[in-house]
């Protein structure tokens, strides 16, 4: 047992299905992976899958309920296991991702998909429907524009964050975002496989769009400008205050045990009723120490080195010496 904080969070989340505007859909569960719907005149194209093929029929009876044509394509916003191995439960449709983030499957979506299962259980309800690793039909480089009609949905690789493929897709005639987990409202970022530096450049970009209305990557639909801008300045905050912290921890010589300790004080109080911050911030420390070391590209997660890191930061047992560097 690793002893995650997200172990013992088995709680079924309350599912939110709203109306962005016509024909444009949030499906939210309390802080849980979100995913967008979008309806075309001839096919639907689903922002995110969910975990595996049995949640993404929740999504199905959703769509269901406001429309009778098929899915058509699926945007896959990043590589992470959460958000893309449901895709097989909308049958066959186009499966879009940018370059980068097919790239990150080729070199570490088998120890994602190993390790997100070992740390959050119920986010992988079904988990014997998933047929394997989820791999894109289509991929582009920095954008491309999907078309339903009249309709245009622009496909955007919007820089490094969460992920180094990070995509977001704008709807620029309706000024609706579905961000990803470039963006998220009332919920911890996970920085696990963060680039810090490059952050805050991608949430400027996001914000010179000027949204309307988003989906982020976990939290409720905005449904105005202003809650948009909460939610990109709020993400800003916190990926900028933990990594200003965890460098100035580096500077002085700490080690990681120490750099999370202090951080976990410092970043508590002012976020630490955000969804999934207990189970976060262990991750996103330690990729902001590699990061404030000088390591850009973050290192591949398994499931051992989960526990290991696990054991290391929440109760101070001793990490390999790989574990802590290298």
């Amino acid at each position: 047992m690793s002893g995650f904080a997200s172990a013992n969070d088995l709680a079924d989340k309350n599912v939110s299905f709203d109306e962005l505007g016509p024909g444009l859909y949030a499906y939210t569960a309390e802080g849980d992976p979100n995913s967008g719907v979008i309806v075309g005149p001839d096919g639907v194209v689903v922002v995110d899958a969910q975990a595996t093929p049995a949640m993404a029929q929740d999504v199905v009876a959703r769509i269901r309920g406001v429309t009778d044509r098929p899915v058509t394509g699926v945007v896959l916003t990043h590589y992470h296991a959460v958000r893309v191995l449901g895709a097989s439960g909308y049958g066959t449709p186009a499966i879009i991702a940018s370059d980068v983030t097919r790239d990150l499957i080729v070199e570490r979506g088998r120890q994602d998909m190993d390790s997100e299962i070992g740390r959050f259980p119920r986010l992988f309800r079904g988990k014997e429907t998933i047929p394997g690793l989820t791999w894109p039909t289509h991929t582009f480089h920095r954008r491309m524009s999907i078309w339903l009609g009249e309709r245009e949905c622009r496909v955007i690789h919007a820089g490094r964050s969460h992920t180094a493929g990070d995509t977001a897709v704008w709807m620029p005639r309706e000024k609706v975002l579905f961000a990803g987990d470039i963006v998220e409202f009332g919920a911890t970022p996970y920085c696990g496989d963060a680039h810090f530096h490059d952050w805050a450049s991608t949430l400027a970009f996001l914000r010179q769009l000027g949204p309307e209305r988003m989906v982020p990557g976990r939290g409720r639909a905005l449904m105005t400008k202003a809650e948009c801008e909460e939610a990109i300045e709020g993400t800003r905050a916190f990926t900028t205050d933990l990594f200003d912290r965890v460098r100035a921890g580096v500077a002085k010589g700490w080690d990681l045990k120490a750099i999370y300790d202090d951080t976990m004080g410092f970043m508590r109080p002012r976020y630490g009723h955000w969804v999934i911050f207990e189970h976060c911030m262990p991750f996103n420390v330690t990729r902001a120490f590699d990061e404030a070391t000088g390591l850009d590209h973050p290192r591949i997660w398994t499931a051992e080195r989960d526990v290991e890191m696990w054991k290391a930061l929440e109760h101070g047992a001793p990490m390999k010496s790989a574990e802590l560097h290298g």
